[in-house]
């Protein structure tokens, strides 16, 4: 079983909430508004999915998202050592906050008693992704951590789904791949001969996908008989 990791068994956005409201005072701005949460989240969106194209590199989507955000908070976006600067003070308020979900440990503990082998397959960097599993007390029970800079591409590549398998010594059909976002996590796996479910933590769909959860207390249903009490446990 392949696992997302930001979104799935990290809460990216939960943490990222924490952290600005935290790090935007600092800025100078006491309250973070619904607008300028709003405004992270979009540039974030905007530039990272940049990146996992290739069309820009790791450090220069933080840049951008900087550009982006700062305006909302009267701050001009500077020099790309001041946009760096910031970046790295955003990054330890982040740090401090990351959690996983509440589902998280039944569903893993299932999952090993299902006797599956397990990964996790993440669009990141080594560094910062490593970090995580080990903060929110993953290590050791997700398997191998895969990045998209270590694999030197990101998902949907089919290569990065493959390779996972591979490393795995598993074939695709046999692997199921749980993860957040539809088109990523459900739709390219599926694409290369993966199983998939979508968890939909958000419930915005699609409503009509046939392999959709919305917790991970719901996995037993793709568990061997006897792990599915431990799944909803």
């Amino acid at each position: 079983m392949i696992f997302d990791l930001d979104g799935t068994l990290f809460d990216h956005e939960s943490s990222a909430v924490a952290a600005l409201r935290q790090w935007v005072p600092r800025l100078g701005v006491e309250t973070v508004t619904d607008v300028l949460l709003a405004a992270w989240f979009e540039a974030e969106d905007r530039h990272f999915g940049a990146w996992q194209n290739g069309l820009i590199s790791y450090v220069e989507q933080r840049r951008a998202r900087l550009r982006d955000f700062l305006p909302h908070v009267g701050h001009r976006p500077g020099t790309d050592a001041e946009l760096d600067r910031h970046i790295a003070d955003y990054l330890t308020c982040y740090a401090s906050t990351w959690q996983r979900f509440d589902d998280v440990d039944a569903a893993l503990t299932a999952v090993a008693r299902a006797g599956l082998a397990t990964a996790v397959l993440t669009n990141g960097i080594d560094q910062q992704q490593f970090a995580k599993v080990e903060a929110i007390g993953l290590a050791g029970r997700v398997g191998p951590v895969f990045t998209a800079e270590a694999i030197g591409v990101a998902k949907p590549a089919p290569i990065t789904y493959l390779t996972v398998c591979e490393r795995l010594g598993v074939p695709a059909e046999a692997v199921l791949h749980v993860g957040d976002r539809h088109d990523l996590d459900v739709l390219a796996p599926r694409a290369v001969g993966l199983n998939a479910v979508h968890l939909d933590r958000t419930g915005r769909g699609p409503l009509d996908e046939p392999h959709r959860i919305t917790s991970l207390a719901e996995l037993g249903r793709f568990l061997p008989p006897a792990a599915v009490g431990s799944a909803a446990s």
